[in-house]
């Protein structure tokens, strides 16, 4: 006969190792996750909100798009989508953008949301609607072993997809990286890049931007490139317009013929953390700075 003290001590244990796992080793968990349950429903669905309420000038068939999608990702395996598998989806999805309004962003999610609906001239790749269809999602291929009964029959994968970083014709990436490098072509005027100057590598020459953004900006289309360098309000206080790796992007920047300016105090910016946080010393500290200069001004 069990032992009931023995029973729930093997519970506890058993609890206790899982909580540990997930903690320690949140990417195997993540790569558990399949294909976003009613995924047509959604992108389908976003499709026409967009047309709607987003830029209701705009005029697509949203079932021919998620037909080009669902034959660029469905034929292929979990690891084989190309970019040049979307090509024929992007083809029917033209967009085109006026300039000076484009934002782009590395490791500044959160804020660059913030500061994209205060400064509402912006627009980002989320903007765009393919970044609106597909926001947030996960979606991945699969062939079902039923060939022998049935013939070749493919679907989506809800049960498990890859993580990014196991291969690189990830169906998710390829997807990204293709609606990257077009809104990076069709970037004019003065841009934005929005960089986190609290972590290392603020300028990641393999992050989207520094990997595809960055290598299919014109500078015979963009006149500055205008960075802002951010750091969050507790710090750490890592890098700068004038240090780490922001100055290599200046660098590259300049060899290619790019004008630039930037910034690391930028008050839009400050303003929108410390409405958070507002009792921060930080945010005290500019507070009185500006009522300083209002009243320096008067």
């Amino acid at each position: 006969m069990t032992n009931p003290k023995t029973s729930v001590s093997f519970v506890l244990v058993s609890m206790t190792i899982w909580f540990v796992m997930f903690l320690l080793c949140p990417s195997q968990l993540r790569a558990q996750l399949g294909t976003t349950p009613n995924i047509k429903h959604i992108v389908v669905g976003r499709c026409y909100s967009y047309m709607t309420l987003v830029n209701p000038s705009l005029r697509y068939d949203c079932e021919e798009i998620w037909r080009q999608f669902e034959e660029a990702v469905v034929r292929q395996s979990s690891c084989n989508v190309t970019v040049e598998d979307y090509h024929h989806m992007f083809q029917v999805i033209p967009q085109t953008w006026v300039c000076d309004r484009f934002l782009f962003w590395s490791k500044t999610r959160t804020l660059m949301h913030s500061y994209a609906a205060v400064v509402p001239h912006f627009w980002t790749l989320e903007d765009t609607l393919v970044g609106y269809m597909f926001n947030d999602l996960i979606w991945c291929g699969q062939k079902e072993d039923l060939g022998r009964y049935y013939g070749d029959n493919h679907s989506f994968d809800f049960s498990s997809c890859p993580e990014w970083s196991t291969c690189r014709n990830h169906p998710v990436y390829s997807l990204w990286r293709q609606a990257s490098q077009n809104f990076a072509e069709t970037a004019c005027g003065n841009i934005t890049v929005l960089l986190n100057g609290s972590i290392d590598n603020a300028f990641n020459k393999k992050s989207m931007f520094g990997s595809v953004e960055l290598d299919y900006l014109n500078p015979k289309r963009v006149n500055y490139v205008n960075i802002k360098v951010v750091t969050n309000l507790e710090g750490p206080f890592i890098e700068s317009c004038r240090q780490g790796s922001i100055v290599d992007l200046i660098q590259i920047l300049q060899s290619r013929g790019f004008r630039w300016t930037c910034t690391d105090n930028d008050q839009t910016l400050m303003i929108l953390q410390c409405i958070q946080k507002p009792e921060h010393s930080s945010c005290q500290t500019f507070a009185n700075s500006l009522l300083h200069r209002k009243i320096t001004l008067n």
